[in-house]
């Protein structure tokens, strides 16, 4: 595969992961040529790794810092057990001691902890890496587990039919990780980690490359950006008077020293949000006239709101579960529409989180005999609600099933009808209710019982 030979001698230029958010947004575009910002891949034949992040907009920005706690506080909260799959589901979950290394992750650290860095790490930069860590015997032994920078990981790939390009390969496969330490290549210091020993969890798949994930941020990053400048303009309102924009004219026969002075005067009177809404006196010669327009006129709640939806339906969360202003108006937090909007986040955003993330976690464990790794939510205060519902599928189900029975279908046919929801499964045993027997005349002869069988009687007990 040539991985260690490409490793030792090709030298890409790193793009410095310390900008800031704003210089991601210049960078958008360059000499007249678009180029997707926030690329979070780097475009070789045998590696695929992160070039930069979205953490200045988690740092800096207040709406996407709101959306990625909401996501990461009921992401944290579950717990994982093991399962085996029938017919496509999840049955019986059981504990094992092997899930004992994600209960306590590293020291003084638990299930929330690790999850909670997974999704920060997701947010920031489509990809999360966990390494366990193995090593020594006895008393001595460690077992933990580590969290590696994303930027500062390397997915090495391989492939059995096209060496040289394994990226383009029919059989492209994940060969190894590399972890070079502050990211740098020409140092030297890098780590060679096996499929095995490295959980990556990827929840949302680049459009490129074949193992990298991409940041909910990046498509809607110049809608962040657009929110930092709405906010970059109500400070620079209350710097500036918090009033309205003036413009003053001064009569032409004052000099210009003359100006200069009046303009001093006037700032240090007037600028800055303590001297907002004193009176402004003038002299001789100046006259005064309101330019611009104030938040109302602009609509600049409306305007800065609907920035807001759209970073939250980017991250999966209802804008009324963050407190955002479009998703506190009119019927938004209706009893319904609360109910809809939580069961959507549950539903659609936090399971597929959940899952993925087992799946993730999984390679790095040893599971029993036919088991897999799954999610449990039933301690989540969240999906409270989820479980009130479930009960009421439940008991429908179980009325159903009842019913089924008493019509003569077999209960083992009923039960996998009603969990598949095919009805072609149910089997009939040819016995029927007695309310669809035909009745019976009390005075016709009595029927021939089988041989070896007591005579049967008609209603009533009267002897032929």
């Amino acid at each position: 595969m040539k991985i260690w030979e490409s490793l030792l001698g090709r030298s890409e230029a790193r793009t410095d992961p310390s900008l800031g958010f704003q210089d991601w947004v210049n960078m958008f575009t360059f000499n007249g040529q678009s180029y997707p910002l926030l690329n979070t891949t780097w475009g070789n034949q045998d590696e695929e790794s992160i070039i930069r992040t979205a953490s200045a907009a988690y740092q800096a920005n207040g709406p996407v810092f709101a959306l990625v706690m909401a996501r990461l506080q009921v992401f944290s909260q579950t717990r994982f057990q093991w399962t085996r799959f029938k017919s496509g589901q999840p049955t019986d979950l059981f504990g094992s001691p092997e899930l004992a290394i994600l209960e306590r992750p590293w020291p003084g650290g638990v299930t929330g902890d690790l999850l909670a860095r997974m999704e920060v790490d997701v947010s920031q930069a489509g990809n999360a890496y966990i390494r366990r860590v193995r090593r020594g015997v006895g008393p001595a032994k460690v077992d933990r587990l580590n969290r590696l920078r994303p930027e500062w990981v390397t997915i090495l790939l391989g492939s059995q039919e096209d060496e040289e390009h394994p990226s383009e390969a029919a059989d492209v496969e994940v060969a190894g990780y590399v972890y070079r330490p502050g990211g740098n290549k020409k140092d030297g210091r890098m780590i060679y980690l096996s499929p095995n020993e490295v959980a990556h969890y990827a929840p949302i798949p680049d459009l490129v490359n074949n193992f990298l994930g991409m940041s909910w941020i990046t498509p809607v990053i110049l809608e962040a950006s657009a929110d930092d400048g709405m906010t970059m303009h109500k400070r620079k309102f209350m710097q500036n008077a918090a009033t309205p924009n003036l413009s003053i004219k001064f009569d032409p026969s004052m000099t210009l020293d003359q100006v200069r002075q009046f303009k001093a005067l006037m700032e240090e009177e007037h600028a800055g949000v303590w001297n907002a809404y004193k009176t402004l006196y003038l002299g001789g010669g100046a006259d005064v006239e309101v330019i611009g327009k104030d938040f109302k006129e602009l609509d600049f709640s409306a305007t800065q709101g609907k920035g807001e939806s759209r970073l939250a339906a980017a991250a999966g969360v209802p804008p009324s579960w963050v407190g955002f202003s479009e998703g506190l108006q009119g019927s938004s937090l209706n009893a319904g529409n609360f109910t809809a909007a939580r069961r959507r986040f549950g539903d659609g955003t936090m399971q597929h989180l959940w899952s993925n993330a087992a799946a993730s976690l999984e390679p790095i464990l040893f599971p029993p005999n036919g088991a897999n790794l799954w999610y449990d939510v039933s301690g989540i205060p969240f999906l409270h609600e989820d479980a009130k519902d479930a009960a009421e599928i439940q008991s429908a189900q179980s009325t159903t099933i009842v019913q089924l029975v008493n019509g003569g279908f077999t209960a083992e046919s009923s039960v996998k009808a009603v969990q598949a929801s095919d009805w072609t499964l149910l089997v009939h045993t040819g016995l029927t209710s007695v309310q669809l027997q035909p009745p019976v005349d009390p005075n016709a002869p009595p029927v021939a019982p089988p041989t070896g069988t007591p005579p049967q009687l008609p209603p009533g007990g009267a002897k032929p």
